[in-house]
């Protein structure tokens, strides 16, 4: 018969040894360190000056605005007040080059300023 004998861990090695789990974690962060570098989507693993922070800020409410523009998806009171950084107190308002149109209420559609009077051009 055999008997199976369970085997001791080293108690000195593995003081100073990771285990597969935190090796792979490691290794990992690494890698994902590495990409951010390269890709300003991985921002997030990066400590970014103040400076940094508000260029990001920058560049998302730009390509938000350019989403909601090509999508023509209706949008609410705030979320326009964020976009054009004021708030609609009309049903039509112009701000830097864009358009907000009242649909319904809470409801906007954002558009640029060329787009939303293109019916009137021949």
């Amino acid at each position: 018969m055999v008997t199976s004998q369970k085997k001791e861990p080293d108690s000195s090695s593995s003081k100073n040894e990771l285990s597969p789990d935190q090796t792979l974690g490691l290794v990992s962060l690494s890698l994902m360190q590495k990409l951010s570098q390269k890709d300003p989507s991985f921002s997030w693993l990066v400590d970014t000056k103040p400076d940094q922070i508000n260029v990001k800020k920058l560049r998302d409410r730009l390509e938000l605005t350019e989403l909601a523009i090509n999508t023509g998806a209706p949008l609410s009171t705030t979320e326009v007040s964020i976009l054009m950084g004021a708030k609609p107190g009309k049903s039509k308002i112009e701000r830097g080059g864009l358009l907000a149109t009242k649909i319904a209420r809470n409801v906007w559609k954002l558009s640029k300023i060329g787009q939303g009077s293109s019916y009137y051009r021949n």
